[in-house]
């Protein structure tokens, strides 16, 4: 086999394998993107039906429009005020963790000193535990601090439970970084606060961003923590209220409601992925090759 052949051999091939690899990735994806999308219209119209049109036409559409159900839901069934708790303690939760990580990001990827390497492993080996080995402890920990049945106590919790990655992120983007431009703003008189405030931030502020979008999707849905930590039903997020409601319904039978509960909790996450989801994708990949 001559030269010419054997690279036109192996070009060949290397074609086969890799439209064998694309056309099997498209026949998993596409059929769970279809699905995913059609759960999700059924869900949107479930919930502008009355229980009655769901109960006798399952898959069909409306005859009208029932908004009511989002109001019902919304007010009777207080999704409004777990909503309103959820964005509360969602938002300083991610405000702490980003000021918090993004500091500790910075001395990790810039500064040189003993134990850096060890702490930086340490936080990466801290992703791996699964929070249910932490519950006991941590309940009594709040419980001794007086944070149990407190938003604040939960806003600790997803600050440390956040920390982890949201510096790993970080550091990743800090390191992508030249050193050059400290240099230079050292030269010119910036105190370390200075170039880290004016001049890393912003420059990190893809990574930031990226670390602000996974955190709201994480803490909005999460249960187990709010469940264990909040037992107050007015201190609630929208996640224990979806749950309280899914579990009215096995009395009431409103399945309307419920669905129409769904879908404004799935709002914020689905507007935010249908907006960012660019932003998502380039960060994740900046972070991951530089």
């Amino acid at each position: 086999m001559t030269e010419i052949s054997r690279n036109y051999f192996l070009r060949s091939r290397n074609g086969i394998k890799n439209f064998a690899r694309s056309w099997l990735s498209y026949v998993i994806l596409v059929p769970w993107c279809a699905f995913t999308v059609l759960i999700f219209l059924w869900l949107i119209t479930a919930s502008l039906k009355t229980n009655r049109e769901l109960y006798s036409n399952l898959w069909g559409i409306p005859s009208t429009l029932t908004w009511e159900n989002f109001t019902h839901a919304w007010s009777v069934a207080h999704i409004g005020t777990y909503f309103s708790n959820s964005i509360f303690i969602v938002a300083i939760a991610m405000a702490a963790t980003i000021l918090i990580s993004s500091m500790g990001a910075y001395a990790l990827a810039r500064i040189s000193f003993r134990g850096s390497t060890f702490i930086l492993y340490s936080l990466i080996g801290g992703m791996g535990i699964p929070v249910q080995l932490l519950l006991v402890p941590l309940f009594m920990l709040l419980a001794k601090m007086h944070l149990v049945n407190q938003p604040l106590g939960l806003i600790v919790a997803y600050v440390a439970y956040l920390l982890p990655f949201s510096v790993f992120l970080l550091v990743g983007f800090f390191r992508t970084i030249p050193m050059e431009i400290e240099e230079s703003a050292a030269m010119d008189g910036a105190s370390d606060f200075t170039i880290f405030r004016k001049i890393m931030m912003p420059l990190a502020a893809p990574g930031l961003i990226t670390a602000l979008i996974f955190d709201f999707i994480t803490l909005w849905n999460e249960y187990l923590l709010a469940l264990v930590i909040l037992g107050k039903p007015k201190n609630w997020t929208v996640s224990l209220g979806l749950y309280n409601l899914n579990v009215a319904m096995g009395s009431t039978a409103d399945w309307v409601s419920l669905f129409a509960g769904v879908v404004i909790i799935m709002l914020p996450s689905m507007l935010l992925y249908i907006f960012l989801s660019d932003r998502i994708i380039s960060g994740l990949t900046l972070g991951a090759t530089k």
